[in-house]
């Protein structure tokens, strides 16, 4: 099912929270709002499944306008992320109750149960309470619940905020795989880059109620509109270094080190403030141009490290790379950056 938002706009008393956005969610298409708290992101959500009424705009279900539709009247899922599970039933109870409400016999909704609890891998907890489950299990029965009245589009609430490291990776590809089998349009919305780019097939960043970027993970990490873009893709997260264009190349603020700017820009110039975004698989790993500074951190994470460089002004450069037995924290290091991938900003962290 393709959803549309047309011009939609949402205000709470005198704030306007959400202004005039315009989004499109192909059929079939898992897609993430993606952003800092308060974005707008969970507003626009709450606006699809029909708990927030929108001031302007159409949100239309395929062709359908479901603009002013009550919340039941639309046939959405949704997933909390508190899971809201109804403590006094049973698993089975919970996963049913979209049916029970219906008014389904008893034996569609055993059948469909079922059906939806060996999708989700829980047909051995059905009879169990909420209580007596993990929360990855817990998560499950919320999932279920959501696609078992086979709603036109799945819309996931932070689902994996409250689960563990191990759960989280373990739901990632599992939510993704049931979206994939199901064919059901998806909408995440979530804080967590790592999610929406493992998840989802396009993102949304978003920040003051507005969308900023719409791309596929890929796309929107090798090539950001802005810096706020770049910055919020990235684990570990993108440098930034301020300096000047000169003759095609960046000197950096405070230092004598010159960088060569990536050939699209050769010919910048003029002493126009610039901004370098360096990510850290750019430094240390391939031949570039030198740059010296001091090892300030080094964080293990198992087969790689992360260092951080401090440089002559104070600025400090990443770097991930296999362990090393050569460095250590104060060394002193002079380390290559692979300048022709370096992402280039004006002063308005527009990209160049």
């Amino acid at each position: 099912m393709r959803i549309l938002l047309d011009k939609f706009s949402k205000r709470f008393g005198d704030v306007t929270v959400i202004d005039e956005m315009d989004l499109e969610i192909k059929s079939g298409e898992m897609i993430a709002l993606l952003g800092p708290s308060g974005c707008g992101k969970s507003t626009t959500l709450f606006a699809i499944c029909g708990i927030h009424q929108v001031n302007g705009g159409r949100i239309l279900f395929g062709d359908k306008d479901v603009t002013h539709s009550t919340a039941q009247a639309r046939n959405v899922g949704v997933v909390f992320q508190n899971y809201a599970l109804y403590p006094h039933m049973n698993v089975f109870d919970n996963i049913a109750f979209p049916l029970t409400v219906r008014k389904d016999d008893k034996a569609t909704i055993k059948r469909e149960v079922e059906a939806i609890a060996a999708l989700v891998h829980i047909s051995e907890l059905l009879e169990r309470k909420p209580a007596q489950l993990s929360g990855g299990q817990q998560q499950r029965v919320a999932l279920a619940r959501a696609l078992i009245r086979k709603p036109d589009v799945l819309l996931l609430d932070e689902p994996l905020a409250n689960l563990d490291a191990k759960l989280r990776l373990e739901m990632r590809s599992e939510i993704r795989r049931i979206q994939l089998e199901t064919g059901i349009s998806a909408i995440l919305v979530t804080h967590d880059q790592v999610e929406a780019m493992s998840m989802c097939d396009r993102i949304a960043i978003m920040n003051d109620g507005k969308i900023l970027q719409i791309a596929t993970p890929n796309d929107m990490y090798n090539n950001p509109d802005t810096d706020f873009v770049a910055g919020f893709l990235g684990n570990p997260p993108i440098a930034f270094l301020e300096g000047q264009a000169v003759d095609g190349h960046c000197q950096l603020a405070d230092t004598d080190i010159r960088l060569p700017l990536p050939e699209h820009l050769s010919d910048l110039n003029g002493h126009q403030p610039i901004r370098l975004g360096v990510r850290p698989e750019l430094v240390g790993n391939k031949d570039g141009t030198d740059v010296s500074g001091t090892i300030s951190f080094v964080e293990t994470q198992g087969r790689e490290n992360l260092y951080d460089i401090t440089l002559s002004n104070g600025a400090i450069i990443r770097s991930i790379q296999h362990v090393r037995d050569d460095v250590r924290l104060g060394d002193a290091v002079t380390w290559p950056i692979d300048c022709s991938k370096m992402l280039v900003f004006d002063q308005n962290g527009t990209r160049l």
